[in-house]
Formats: C-alpha cells, sequence, structure tokens
C-alpha cells in the first residue's frame, strides 16, 4: 500500500520508532497523518515540525484509543493504516516470574491489548469496505525470546500471535496485517544499555534507518518486517532444533548477565 493521500495514525510517536516513522510517512504525502503518545508536548512538537496532527492517549486505556480513532475519523474521514507502536519494557525481578503483579498487568495492556482495542474498533468497518492496514510493532523477541526479561518476551510474542491471526482471519477480506518485529534500535528503551544488550549482537540500528524498512514494508504489504535479516536464520534454527537453541540461548545469558 502506498501512504499517498492515506489517513495514517501512528501511537507511540513522539519518541523513538514512532517518532521516526511518523516523520518518514509524512513524506509520502498521506491526506492526514496523527502522532498519538501519552507525552502530550512530545507529539505535539512531532506534529508541528511535519505538520501532523498531535493527539493525547493512553494505549492501555480502550476508551483513549476509541476517542482517537473517532477523532480522526471525523478530521480526516476512514484510516487507511493504524500503526500500533506504543510499547514498554519490564525487566526480570530475582527470577522471570519476579515482576510485580502491576507490572505484568501494565505491559499486557499496552504491549498487547493496545493491538486487541485498535482492532476491535477498526475491523468492522475495514471489513465491510474490504481495505484498510493494521500494522503493529512487536519485537525480534516475540519471535525468539528476551533475556532478561520475561515480561516483555510474553507479551512480544502475543503482540506476534493477535498480528498472526488478524491476518488469518482477515486477509481475504481486504484487511492487510504487518507485524515489526525490529531486533536492536537506538530509542529511549536501548539507550541505558551498553550496545543493546543481548538484543544489540547484531549491531544497533537507527530509527530512520528502520523507518525506512517499515515504509518497504508496506509498500510491499509484507507480513513480517523486519530490521535485522539474522532473525530469519535464528527463527530457522529455534524450529529446526529447540533444544539445540535453547543451549545457545543459555551461552548468551551467560555472556551478558552472568551463570544463574
Amino acid at each position: 500500500m502506498k501512504l499517498n493521500d492515506k489517513v495514517v495514525v501512528v501511537t507511540g510517536g513522539a519518541s523513538g520508532i514512532g517518532e521516526a516513522c511518523s516523520r518518514r510517512f509524512m513524506k509520502e504525502g498521506p491526506k492526514g497523518l496523527v502522532v498519538v503518545d501519552r507525552d502530550a508536548e512530545g507529539a505535539q512538537r512531532v506534529a508541528n515540525e511535519i505538520g501532523a496532527v498531535a493527539m493525547t492517549a493512553d494505549v492501555a486505556v480502550e476508551d483513549d484509543i476509541i476517542r482517537v480513532i473517532r477523532d480522526t475519523e471525523a478530521q480526516f474521514g476512514p484510516i487507511d493504516l493504524f500503526f500500533s507502536n506504543a510499547g514498554i519494557g519490564v525487566h526480570d525481578v530475582d527470577h522471570v516470574a519476579g515482576a510485580s503483579n502491576e507490572d505484568w498487568q501494565r505491559i499486557w495492556e499496552i504491549n498487547v491489548m493496545s493491538h486487541v482495542y485498535a482492532a476491535r474498533t477498526l475491523l468492522p468497518a475495514m471489513i465491510l469496505r474490504g481495505d484498510g492496514y493494521l500494522l503493529s510493532t512487536a519485537s525480534a523477541a516475540g519471535l525468539l525470546s528476551q533475556i532478561g526479561s520475561a515480561p516483555y518476551s510474553v507479551t512480544k510474542h502475543a503482540a506476534v500471535a493477535f498480528a498472526e491471526n488478524m491476518s488469518i482471519m482477515h486477509g481475504d477480506q481486504g484487511v492487510k496485517v504487518s507485524v515489526f518485529c525490529p531486533q536492536a534500535v537506538l530509542t529511549a528503551m536501548t539507550r541505558n544499555t551498553q550496545g543493546g544488550g543481548v538484543a544489540g549482537v547484531d549491531g544497533m540500528m537507527e530509527a530512520d534507518e528502520v523507518a525506512e524498512m517499515v515504509v518497504q514494508g508496506i509498500d510491499d504489504e509484507q507480513f513480517l518486517i523486519l530490521s535485522h535479516p539474522e532473525v530469519t536464520t535464528y527463527m530457522q534454527r529455534k524450529t529446526s532444533d529447540y533444544d539445540r537453541w535453547i543451549g545457545g540461548m543459555r551461552r548468551l545469558r551467560d555472556r551478558f548477565v552472568g551463570k544463574k
């Protein structure tokens, strides 16, 4: 799908991948682009700089997502591309189940349920008109794993699974679905890690670089959009010999966080 003359919404658009993609999408000449973030000042800054519209929302709150969708439709018409990009990380505490219930719930709501809320509101109209695009950001951790953060890994696996189900069930009804699964990207989430930590073993990418990949993936209507091609090899190794892959991940654990 070409973004020219399309209506586009980007969540988590005040920084990182969301900001970079908002800026890159605007170069394609959309009819309207809405930058959404909890950070009202950041969303407004990005929107002002690129000539877009800013909206404030907490994507963990379904009513906020509904409001963003309805306000966008009122201003520009039906949404062509909804990029559900906002996400957070939560570290393990002592062991993989050690994070608090509140942290588990919060990351679940943002990394998974925000995608569900957007789809729940948008799918009926997209199915009816036989057109529309739902793009979500998961992570290479959703295909492989994330050493040191079971909550992140679990929620990103769920985000990938939800995208798969949307494509399987609604792809033949005209609804296009992509899931973006980056490895290490220079953002606020990775800024305080040394070289991106485990995810940075294949190098850190700039957000502007991955934004180009996202645009190409949308152009190609490609389901799985990757930033690092090595991830495909890792997926093949995982599925061909799971025990061997687990052993390799343990060695990575030893390298980055020490023996357990």
